[in-house]
């Protein structure tokens, strides 16, 4: 299959969403390795992507640690693959700039061991922390439910501003609320919302999506006011949502007009300035070729100005993940709205 050419090849990008696994069984599933050599081929494969963020899959845990403490594992990989790519041997984007860690959040107050250990990990690049709460009997239960509301949740939750750390929040449009409850009563940690917020569309709300729709609208409107709350913009084309891609042929026509419902809806509750595409690789990268959906996303985004496309495709997240400029910078520039110093980058 011929690759479509690429749209608007100069325009910078952040991606602000990846994952890196060995495919091993027990990871993943078995689900294949999506190592630096992959990801670099998708980086590299036409548009202009100058840095990304790391984001936790429970990939190489250290089982030598207190297991509170295991994720620092994936954390001191993330950084080696940043130190790697930073040297310029390996092309000029800067992979993994910052890192989103796992810490278990349920552990209350206790979790800032764990904080502690995967920030010393990172050497400076740790900036946020993403503890999955997806839950719903409609699709993958990544969680148990009632984690969001759980008191010991919110208590570890609550910790995340003394460290200076955001977070990433993996859950489905039903929850949303939840997650309101919780972000409402902690302004000063930023949020960033995965997946948009995950609107489902298979299984039994394959027969409602309107009234899904409508759900995630309201509670996603809810969330916007909350000027500390950002929301990414990608994962669409994942089964769980219900465009049934991995099913049938598409271009990228196709994939910008079932996202652009959702696309535009986002930024019209939140702005560019707190929307941010992200690629979601690798699992994307089943149904979708990297080109082909950064081509979906600027498609997408035709209609705005210059400064309201750079916005959702580097802007917003080269401030939100506090990720320095490539010239001229100064390292350690500080996550929004975070309260404390971030220890300066190497």
């Amino acid at each position: 299959m011929t690759e479509p050419d690429v749209v608007d090849p100069d325009a910078p990008i952040v991606d602000p969403h990846h994952h890196l696994w060995d495919g091993r069984a027990g990871h993943h599933g078995g689900s294949g390795a999506y190592l630096l050599d992959e990801l670099l081929a998708d980086l590299y494969s036409g548009h202009r992507v100058e840095s990304t963020v790391y984001v936790e899959c429970g990939s190489f845990y250290d089982r030598s640690r207190p297991e509170a403490e295991q994720s620092a594992g994936e954390v001191e990989f993330a950084n080696g693959v940043a130190a790697l790519c930073r040297s310029g041997e390996y092309g000029p984007a800067r992979v993994a700039a910052s890192i989103v860690a796992h810490a278990d959040l349920l552990r209350g107050p206790a979790v800032d061991r764990a904080l502690e250990a995967v920030v010393a990990a990172g050497n400076g690049r740790v900036v946020g922390i993403r503890h999955v709460t997806a839950n719903d009997p409609a699709a993958k239960q990544l969680a148990p439910p009632g984690t969001l509301v759980d008191p010991r949740f919110r208590d570890g939750y609550a910790r995340l501003a003394a460290h200076g750390l955001t977070f990433d929040a993996w859950l489905y449009h039903p929850q949303l609320d939840e997650l309101h409850a919780l972000a409402a009563g902690r302004p000063d940690v930023p949020v960033a919302i995965n997946h948009a917020g995950g609107l489902l569309g298979a299984g039994p709300y394959a027969d409602c999506r309107e009234a899904a729709f409508a759900d995630w609208r309201r509670a996603l409107g809810r969330l916007a006011a909350l000027p500390q709350v950002h929301v990414k913009l990608g994962g669409f084309f994942m089964p769980a949502f219900g465009f049934g891609f991995e099913d049938r042929a598409f271009d990228e026509t196709d994939l910008a007009a079932a996202a652009r419902p959702i696309v535009e809806t986002c930024l019209e509750l939140f702005g560019p300035d707190r929307c941010m595409f992200e690629s979601n690789f690798p699992m994307t990268r089943y149904f979708v070729g990297y080109r082909q959906l950064w081509n979906s996303y600027k498609l997408c985004v035709a209609d705005l100005t210059a400064a309201e496309r750079a916005a959702v495709l580097h802007d917003t997240a080269q401030r939100f993940y506090a990720i320095p400029s490539p010239v001229g910078a100064a390292d350690g520039i500080q996550p929004e709205a975070a309260l404390v110093s971030r220890a300066k980058r190497e």
